[in-house]
């Protein structure tokens, strides 16, 4: 009896775990999760994800009305009103004018950009990395944070809670399942994969311009190609 063939999200999972497991090794996730960082650590964090996060929920507008890619467009997931929340408590009303983020964020917003109101399927691998990732590790990181800082979802990790979303497990399935009934030819899935391997190397980036935060480990920002 000849054996299934494996759905396009376990394929794509399997193909991106090493590079996924090496995001979650950047020293400066350990630290955080560790409690290590002070708050100034934590806030340059929430300085990066609102530029992703502006940049990916920008062009989920652009792609509402995809055929494609709209289904997986969903206001549960929003994050950029949480993460100006977080930042007004953290840094204080005009964090607009006191923070910045970082150049190899920039070049990651810019990449989201760059394919994100074009390609339907470039969208969904920016997508799926950053939100199924808020879904997954992202909530034992917020659960850590607001230990470490006596944070509350309505004091600093709102990012963290997504309150229309009370069974995530159950959504992430959902997700997958929207992922495995794609109707994509091989270069669609080619480039689908190549994106999300294209996202992970820049949110490593991120990651290691944040290590100056980790103490006695300042990390230098790396070039993404």
């Amino acid at each position: 009896m000849d054996t299934p063939p494996m759905p396009f999200s376990a394929r794509l999972r399997a193909a991106s775990q090493e590079v996924h497991a090496a995001a979650e090794s950047q020293r400066y996730v350990t630290a955080l999760v560790a409690g290590e960082l002070d708050l100034a650590g934590y806030l340059d964090l929430v300085v990066q994800h609102h530029a992703l996060y502006q940049a990916l929920e920008s062009a989920a507008e652009a792609m509402r009305d995809d055929p494609v890619a709209g289904g997986f467009v969903d206001d549960a997931l929003t994050r950029l009103p949480a993460l100006e929340a977080d930042l007004t408590h953290l840094a204080g009303p005009d964090w607009a004018l006191r923070t910045t983020p970082h150049p190899t964020t920039v070049a990651y917003a810019d990449r989201i950009r760059a394919v994100g109101g074009t390609s339907p399927v470039r969208f969904i691998a920016h997508h799926y990395t950053r939100y199924l990732g808020d879904l997954s590790g992202g909530l034992h990181i917020g659960r850590a944070v607001a230990r470490r800082y006596g944070l509350t979802g309505q004091t600093g990790v709102a990012f963290y809670t997504f309150d229309r979303i009370p069974r995530p497990t159950a959504y992430k399935d959902a997700y997958r399942a929207r992922l495995d009934a794609l109707p994509l030819s091989p270069a669609d899935e080619a480039a689908l994969l190549d994106e999300v391997l294209v996202a992970y190397r820049h949110n490593m980036a991120v990651f290691t311009a944040l290590a100056g935060h980790v103490p006695d480990g300042p990390g230098m920002p790396e070039a993404v190609a």
